[in-house]
């Protein structure tokens, strides 16, 4: 690896494809991003198709790789970070989709995910998992897509049909069809992965009906599994990193050591707090997830999930038409020195952690004839740091004691008021590293430690850099009076789907 200059990161999120190229000292020399779009085919549902995913992380690995104005030989790796849960299938010999892409974000499976509650699976899922029963996860979504036309049940016993997370669709496009395989971290996500075992778990899989034959290979999240075609990327790449967009920007916040802990705020918002090498479970609705195994060894965190983030944002710009483009939002935000009251509870999609209610809607509830667009906007960012705030409260009784400091991340970490915000509703200091892309940082470490570009995490943790920290500024008795009325707007948000 002498010669090798820059590590390659593949980012697959929600609503953009990113490409990263790294430098042995951590800098980033050439980035580039492309648009997804997403298919909503009915209320709660969210779909993509599978092209579109390939071809928007192509368009910005090439756009990347040619803004470094740089060869593919001098590559030493490639690592693929993805959105997480969202579920693929495809036929194994032509690599035809079966059916679209189901978005994580869907609510499809709520009615599937009744039923199996209604059978007593919640606690053995719980235990085995670590995860609830919810449609997050991509178990229901396979079912789904399985029971969408006679013959694919049968075709995926008999190893016709692949599933697999982003991760494993880009893995097996990128490779020809020659690897298809997934790490733990995004196979700790699908609710048929057993944490303690670290392998497909046998008895879910005949609880939720899903082949095993049609399961990826679980292999570690930094090892080098094979070359990229020659054809994809200007030249055979090794491939060597496969990690969920979440673990990705934990280990690229350094967040190696028990107790620290991460917020990501993007599409979605996501905290993670990392446990060690035992998974621990959690009494107030976090998730008991893999962060990453390497070397061998599993690394384990607690994670609080919400659905939506700084898509509330883009609501905003797409379904109100009230800014042009999503960083529109933070002038006009800044043009009322408050909420005016307002809250806005962005549960599109149903409300994760702590409360995992697929049937919670969307709500904006403290409306006067004063109340401005401006007063809307401000209450939909600052959304992002209540829900934080509902997650850390929940993590921090779960392993027992406060939290020190949170490392932040992702686009909208670039909000200084968002920020000094969250500081202060927390009661705990905010730092900002100068990277706030951090998932594909992440991404970019694994791989680059799996091909001797970097020699271990100690070197990796020198590259973290604050960019500014967040000291708490408003006192308790300012704080109080916004979470209790953060507190009632939820309560009115949840069950309020027909069923419920």
């Amino acid at each position: 690896m002498t010669d090798s200059q820059y590590v390659l990161a593949l980012d697959q999120g929600t609503t953009s494809s990113r490409a990263m190229l790294l430098a042995l000292d951590g800098s980033v020399m050439a980035s580039a991003a492309t648009e997804l779009p997403q298919i909503y085919p009915s209320p709660g549902h969210v779909e993509y198709t599978h092209e579109s995913i390939w071809q928007s992380q192509m368009e910005a690995a090439r756009e990347a790789i040619a803004r470094a104005g740089t060869q593919p030989s001098l590559i030493a790796a490639v690592g693929v970070t993805n959105q997480r849960e969202t579920t693929l299938v495809w036929e194994r010999r032509t690599g035809k989709p079966v059916g679209n892409a189901i978005g994580w974000q869907s609510r499809i499976t709520a009615a599937d995910c009744e039923a199996l509650k209604r059978r007593g699976l919640e606690e053995v899922v719980r235990q085995k998992t670590g995860l609830p029963i919810d449609p997050y996860f991509s178990a229901t979504k396979i079912r789904h897509i399985l029971a969408s036309e006679e013959g694919l049940h049968r075709r995926a016993e008999r190893g016709e049909l692949c599933f697999g997370t982003v991760d494993t669709f880009l893995a097996w496009k990128l490779t020809g069809g020659r690897l298809h395989i997934t790490d733990p971290s995004n196979a700790s996500r699908t609710m048929l992965f057993n944490l303690h075992t670290l392998e497909w778990d046998v008895e879910l899989l005949a609880e939720l009906e899903v082949p095993a034959a049609m399961l990826p290979d679980v292999r570690s999240t930094s090892e080098v599994y094979g070359s990229t075609d020659r054809d994809w990327l200007g030249g055979e790449l090794l491939l060597a990193g496969l990690v969920g967009d979440q673990q990705a920007a934990m280990f690229g916040q350094a967040c190696f050591s028990p107790a620290m802990a991460k917020q990501t705020y993007g599409t979605g918002c996501f905290l993670l707090m990392n446990t060690g090498d035992k998974p621990i479970d959690s009494e107030r609705g976090l998730l008991t997830t893999v962060g990453w195994v390497v070397g061998g060894r599993p690394t384990y965190c607690l994670e609080g999930s919400i659905f939506v983030g700084g898509a509330a944002v883009q609501w905003l710009r797409d379904g109100l038409r009230a800014i042009a483009s999503s960083a529109d939002v933070e002038a006009l935000e800044n043009r009322v020195p408050d909420s005016g009251g307002i809250y806005f509870v962005p549960a599109f999609v149903g409300l994760g952690a702590p409360h995992w209610d697929p049937y919670a809607r969307g709500l904006i509830i403290g409306l006067t004839r004063g109340t401005t667009i401006e007063h809307i906007a401000r209450a939909a960012v600052d959304a992002m740091a209540y829900q934080t705030r509902d997650l850390v409260n929940a993590m921090c009784l779960d392993i027992g004691h406060p939290l020190d400091v949170l490392k932040v991340d992702g686009g909208a970490a670039v909000n200084d008021r968002l920020l000094q915000f969250q500081a202060d509703l927390l009661g705990v200091p905010v730092e900002r590293p100068r990277i706030v892309e951090t998932t594909a940082l992440g991404a970019a470490y694994l791989a680059g430690l799996a091909a001797g570009f970097w020699a271990d995490q100690a070197e990796l943790a020198a590259h973290w850099r604050l960019d500014r920290r967040f000291e708490p500024q408003l006192d308790e008795s300012e704080v109080e009076p916004l979470l209790t009325g953060w507190d009632r707007a939820v309560a009115r948000s949840l069950r309020w789907g027909p069923d419920s």
